[in-house]
């Protein structure tokens, strides 16, 4: 798999996410059990921080801070209001320890 190595598995706390920058993107890194995802960590809805939010391990959700919008990890698409506008989903995985992100695949589960 092409893509960056952001930090260590075993440094991403469970069910949190933590912020990077990749490729000069802002990626939000949510570690949810042993599953890793990355989303874009800008809010669609208010241009806020989603890392900062809570994480939602059993809806696999993200939740904005300060407005409430919660959004799908695999899919980007906003569950609750006042967010309507997907957020962009990245290829993420663990690769010998490492995790592993790709901001140039969209890693949005095809229907």
């Amino acid at each position: 798999m092409s893509g960056v190595v952001v930090c260590k598995f075993d440094d991403l706390a469970p069910n949190s996410s933590s912020a990077f920058v990749v490729n000069g993107k802002r990626v939000a890194i949510i570690r949810i059990g042993d599953d890793v995802y990355a989303v874009s960590d800008t809010c669609s809805h208010a241009d806020l921080s989603l890392s900062e939010g809570e994480v939602w391990a059993e809806d696999k959700t993200i939740e904005c801070w300060r407005h409430g919008s919660r959004f799908d990890l695999l899919t980007g698409e906003p569950i609750t209001l006042p967010a309507t506008v997907p957020i962009p989903v990245f290829v993420a995985s663990v690769v010998d320890g490492n995790v592993v992100v790709d901001v140039e695949l969209d890693g949005a589960a095809k229907s």
